[in-house]
């Protein structure tokens, strides 16, 4: 059993118009010291995921069902209360906004502070150290200064670094980063991905990269979960999902991606259409409207949920296709276009 195990997960929210599936029978696992990137368009589910591990959901409209188990405790059927007190010791989160989730009456300092001492029982003074400590470890000059700096106060690149220095305040084994990158620029988002880095391998957490830019997930992860529809279509090892890919959806992405590594010689290639409504996901392949392949195994894309099968060592593929058909595609088709060496 790996550290963190999800097993057939589903969230599930009613509304009005129906039942919103933003999580469909979801299961993937992450190893201590080991990165998992988690990518897909919005909507597809991956925030809602890192939310249902955290408990977030628990006490609202949500209905979860499945296996969520974190170091051999699972956390589905576990007490809102107990769960409660693993988040921040056992498990946190670097948030999508840190604008919106810091709160903006309290200083930076007093939100680390109450972070630390909600599970060490330590003076203000000892937090303080510690709060100030942290801020300097993520690279924000001047932190006996700035502990004492509103939100507002800080730039978006030291925004995201305090909320990094939140998170890890008291050394958690899971950290869960949602779209961690998103509206800095490039070279802030180097530093934060290199920070990242450089605090996994000290403090040895487990990492779940949430992100649909896979330049970021390149850069970071050991693994690749690739979502569509709630669902998974594609996971493996970095080197696998980058260069045999076997889902047409992850062709997609990454035609859709700019490269930096040689000259730019024509347009990118988007998905066509638009990510399905999760309250009416369209029966068989949820891909199937915008995938230029469906016609290629008749009417079994439209009438048939395709499996989440093996092709080879811990690659797992949902689609209808025969692995031979997908990779005389990728072979001939889509790897020369894109130039993947």
């Amino acid at each position: 059993m790996s550290f963190l195990d999800v097993k057939d997960l589903k969230i599930h929210f009613p509304t009005d118009d129906g039942i919103v599936k933003s999580v469909d029978g979801l299961s993937f696992g992450v190893e201590r010291g080991k990165t998992l990137g988690i990518v897909g368009e919005s909507g597809s589910g991956k925030s809602v995921t890192s939310l249902g591990i955290l408990g977030l959901h628990k006490g609202g409209r949500a209905r979860l069902s499945g296996e969520i188990w974190l170091d051999g405790e699972e956390l589905i059927g576990a007490s809102a209360e107990h769960v409660r007190r693993l988040r921040g010791k056992k498990m946190a989160m670097i948030f999508q906004d840190p604008l919106s989730s810091m709160h903006p009456y309290y200083t930076v300092g007093h939100q680390i502070i109450e972070a630390y001492r909600i599970h060490h029982d330590v003076s203000k003074q000892v937090a303080r150290k510690h709060a100030i400590d942290m801020l300097g470890r993520v690279g924000i000059p001047e932190p006996a200064r700035r502990v004492d700096s509103y939100p507002h106060e800080f730039s978006g690149g030291m925004r995201q670094r305090a909320m990094i220095a939140m998170a890890l305040s008291c050394d958690p084994e899971l950290l869960i980063a949602d779209e961690p990158t998103t509206a800095l620029d490039v070279t802030v988002q180097a530093q934060i991905l290199d920070l990242m880095r450089d605090l996994q391998r000290e403090f040895n957490s487990a990492l779940i990269i949430i992100t649909h830019d896979l330049g970021v997930v390149a850069e970071l992860s050991d693994d690749i979960l690739v979502m569509y529809g709630g669902k998974c279509v594609e996971y493996g090892t970095a080197e696998d999902v980058f260069y045999r890919p076997e889902h047409p959806y992850t062709w997609g992405l990454l035609g859709s991606m700019p490269r930096l590594d040689r000259e730019p010689t024509e347009r990118l290639m988007p998905i066509k259409g638009s990510p399905p409504s999760l309250i009416n996901v369209p029966p068989g392949c949820a891909f199937h409207p915008r995938c230029p392949y469906a016609e290629r195994t008749g009417d079994k894309a439209r009438t048939e949920v395709p499996a989440l099968t093996e092709t080879a060592g811990g690659h797992l593929v949902r689609c209808h296709m025969s692995r031979d058909e997908r990779h005389s595609l990728w072979e001939n088709e889509i790897k020369p276009v894109l130039e993947i060496q």
